[in-house]
């Protein structure tokens, strides 16, 4: 059991330590995810509001608003997709391709932390 609490208290302290970092360049986890997901997606440089929203696992209007505030930002481009008129593809702008270069050591630096049994 106490094993147990410590596994927890442990995924908070990341939890928030990512929140934090992430807060601090302007991003939260979902947009960070978002913004990683589209990069790392093989053989495509977009992806749709729905093929996001469910690997994601994340309703589609929070989806939509995520969405909506990183193409505000710059980072993300919105447009057709060509085979779907009601479908909406997205992929990373410059500036988002810029920003997760910018952000991705720190994230690595905190989870090789946390992995390695140091303090987060």
């Amino acid at each position: 059991m106490l094993g147990a609490l410590e596994l927890m208290r442990a995924g908070s302290i990341l939890i928030r330590e990512l929140e934090a970092y992430f807060a601090s360049r302007d991003l939260s986890q979902l947009r960070f995810l978002t913004l990683i997901l589209i990069d790392r997606e093989p053989d495509r440089t977009s992806l749709t509001v729905g093929e996001i929203a469910e690997r994601l696992d994340v309703s589609r209007p929070v989806v939509t608003r995520t969405m909506q505030s990183l193409e505000k930002a710059g980072l993300i481009a919105i447009s057709a997709n060509e085979d779907d008129a009601r479908s909406k593809e997205v992929s990373l702008t410059r500036t988002g391709q810029s920003k997760l270069g910018e952000v991705l050591p720190g994230y690595f630096a905190i989870l090789h932390r946390a992995m390695s049994g140091g303090e987060v």
